[in-house]
């Protein structure tokens, strides 16, 4: 078998649906202990803008576009840029972080991490602190927990403390669904996504359990816990009981990929379905904090499993598997090269490796889909990045990462 069909098959065992396996003993995460600071946030929240001044239909249905090749990798998933340093810091899939410089990968990695690309499990997710002092990475450990390690940084571009420390570790009872999307939200507080655990249909009813980080979003200030690893926000919505004070939304199956809207600051998320439905929600600030998005009772909007609790929040948009099988989340594009796109939301499909486009109406409405007209090769798109003029780029796990550049 090819290279690249082996990256194919790895990135459809990524994000896709369904897993099998038997359940470790214990707790499904450890339980750490923590204090409960008023979170001073790092950057006042941008106020909310013009919402009509997006990017309509017709301007999106007229774009001409390419993806300008900028690095190649081996199975990269995400990628990130340190504050202060013109380099690019990749995550390959297998365990390594390598630097990118111009175009050109060091031969040697930043760091390299203890894991198993068994399932969906490897290195999932990068980013590094809105100061640049600390990355933080995502992995799946030899024994297939979820970690969210901390390393300190030094003075120079790549220079790094050895030894990290280790903020959260979560027990996986199945191999799929995995999750490890890790970002810094404009409040300045680190979010970690976590899928429901794995197997088909959540069997150990997770997602809708928040007493267990299983199908969540998390939401952490990782310096400020004092002896404990981290500090819970003050203003997370389970800090005064009725579930684990760590979790800012809930019932999620997959979490591939959420972002920020750097000009609304609305959480943008992407969730991958079961057997017929794939999802994106937009959640405006005001109303992300305890958001319930319904999985497994909703598959998208339609019913799956149980009834829905009646504070569920249905998605913006979603899609069938007659045109994908496994949505693979992106940013709103907030740069300069093409205009035409301010606005729009740009993501995709693992399967169909196609760049979609929403257009949002004045109220905050999805108004359609626009295909961009550009894509990688089928079954390996695996992640976005913005970068820090807002420009978009495409993550194959195929090998390739490019930018998206007017043609």
């Amino acid at each position: 078998m090819s290279n690249r069909l082996v990256l194919v098959g790895m990135a459809a065992l990524l994000a896709v649906a369904c897993g099998s396996g038997d359940r470790p003993p214990g707790d499904t995460s450890d339980q750490p202990s923590v204090t409960v600071p008023v979170p001073p946030p790092s950057s006042t929240p941008p106020a909310p803008p013009d919402r009509a001044a997006t990017a309509s239909m017709e301007e999106l249905d007229g774009l001409s576009l390419r993806l300008s090749e900028v690095a190649s990798l081996d199975g990269p998933v995400a990628m990130a840029e340190r504050p202060g340093h013109d380099l690019f810091f990749v995550a390959e899939r297998a365990g390594r972080v390598m630097v990118v410089d111009d175009g050109r990968v060091r031969p040697e990695p930043l760091l390299e991490v203890e894991t198993t690309t068994d399932g969906e499990r490897g290195l999932l997710g990068l980013t590094f602190s809105p100061d640049g002092n600390h990355l933080y990475v995502s992995y799946t450990n030899l024994e297939g927990d979820s970690r969210l390690d901390e390393y300190t940084m030094g003075p120079g571009a790549t220079d790094i403390e050895p030894s990290p420390r280790n903020l959260l570790r979560v027990a996986q009872p199945f191999a799929n669904h995995n999750g490890g999307h890790v970002v810094f939200g404009p409040d300045g507080l680190l979010y970690f996504g976590l899928g429901d655990g794995g197997g088909s249909g959540d069997p150990d009813g997770n997602a809708q359990d928040t007493t267990t980080l299983l199908g969540s979003v998390l939401r952490i200030d990782p310096r400020a816990g004092g002896e404990a690893p981290y500090a819970i926000p003050a203003d997370n919505p389970f800090v005064a009981g009725g579930g684990r004070g760590e979790i800012y939304l809930y019932g999620v199956r997959n979490p591939w990929r959420f972002s920020f809207d750097r000009v609304t600051g609305d959480l943008w998320l992407a969730d991958v379905g079961q057997n017929a439905v794939e999802e994106v929600n937009r959640l405006a600030p005001d109303r992300a904090a305890g958001a319930n998005l319904g999985w497994p009772a909703l598959e998208g909007t339609r019913p799956f499993d149980g009834d829905p609790a009646p504070s569920a929040v249905g998605p913006v948009y979603e899609y069938t598997h007659d045109e994908g099988f496994s949505v693979t989340g992106g940013f709103v594009y907030r740069g300069a090269r093409i205009p035409a796109l301010q606005g729009a939301y740009v993501f995709g499909d693992l399967g169909t490796a196609r760049l979609w486009a929403l257009a949002v109406d004045g109220g905050g409405k999805v108004a359609g889909r626009s295909d961009l007209g550009v894509g990688v090769d089928e079954g390996t798109l695996v992640s976005f990045y913005e970068d820090d003029a807002g420009e978009l780029y495409v993550i194959s796990i195929a090998g390739t990462i490019f930018r998206l550049d007017p043609a």
